[in-house]
């Protein structure tokens, strides 16, 4: 495989891990909208009369950015998802040196309490980082690059699942095994 079409696999990859990502936390934030003024009021960033409408506005704005990096659309889905990844980053930055870690992240994930923690704000900033050569990649010719690309894409999106799983599990009390 020449460097090029590696790059542009590489670059599809990356926009569908995350398209898969803003599309299951758009859709939990929608399942659980009753609960997302209290998520965004919780950050303590923003006017109270600020609340209500981004706590509204913000699932349709990732399934929005879904659809984008879904359908190969170059380059600004991948910019917007990384603008908005980092702004997350800053929002949780900001609250873990307030030493407010005890608010969940909101990450869509609502079966999963995720309390802030340094791992998320590198977790976001990392995806952010992806995304911003991906928005520059090269069309990927071929079914088979597709296929490669999609199976890049959904691993990218099941190990982002497991570091979920795992950062949220550390925070649980230990269990009943004698801990």
């Amino acid at each position: 495989m020449a460097g090029a079409d590696g790059l542009a696999i590489a670059g599809l990859a990356t926009s569908i891990g995350a398209g898969l990502v803003f599309a299951v936390a758009g859709i939990g934030k929608l399942r659980h909208a009753a609960l997302m003024d209290g998520v965004v009021a919780n950050y303590r960033l923003l006017p109270p009369g600020l609340v209500a409408p981004v706590a509204r506005l913000l699932p349709y704005a990732e399934l929005a950015i879904a659809a984008g990096l879904l359908s190969g659309i170059r380059p600004w889905p991948q910019w917007l998802a990384a603008a908005l990844l980092a702004v997350f980053a800053a929002a949780m930055a900001v609250n873990i040196r307030r030493g407010r870690t005890h608010i969940d992240c909101g990450c869509g994930l609502s079966a999963l309490r995720q309390p802030l923690d340094r791992r998320l704000v590198v977790r976001n900033l990392l995806l952010a980082a992806a995304l911003l050569p991906a928005a520059f990649a090269a069309r990927v010719d071929g079914a088979a690059g597709v296929a490669v690309a999609g199976a890049a894409g959904t691993t990218l999106f099941l190990f982002y699942l497991v570091f979920n799983a795992i950062g949220a599990l550390s925070h649980r009390p230990a269990t009943a095994l004698g801990r």
